[in-house]
């Protein structure tokens, strides 16, 4: 894997990541992976990314069993970020929403939920 070597990790070893759906082009997640997450994700075809709150690398849906399985794998242009567009089991959020970003901030600066849970968190991680 040659173009790992040619990425701009941080100066935490992170590198930003963008978590697509392949088939409705949705924007998932933001994620970080290090080199570590970047490998297995490649190896197992199956997103794992960097848990900077628990400071470990973790399987995407690892409690929720919502995982993600690589299609498409891009790099920007300036090797800054990575865009992988997957095949999303169930949901992306752990609120339970299909994407991460289903508030919409409307003209009065109130956010507006536009999506309907697929499942209930308290159900899923408690």
């Amino acid at each position: 894997m040659d173009f790992i070597k040619k990425l701009n990790f941080d100066e935490k070893g992170l590198i930003p990541v963008i978590i697509q759906d392949a088939d409705s082009l949705r924007v998932l997640t933001l994620c970080y992976m290090d080199e570590e997450a970047l490998r297995t994700t490649l190896k197992k075809r199956k997103i794992y990314v960097f848990r900077r709150s628990k400071g470990k690398v973790m399987l995407k849906g690892e409690t929720s069993g919502c995982v993600q399985g690589i299609k498409e794998l891009y790099v920007d242009c300036a090797n800054n970020s990575l865009l992988f567009k997957v095949a999303q089991t169930r949901a992306a959020c752990h609120e339970g929403y299909f994407s991460c970003y289903f508030t919409r901030i409307n003209e009065k600066g109130e956010g507006v939920v536009e999506e309907k849970r697929i499942f209930d968190p308290k159900e899923v991680y408690e």
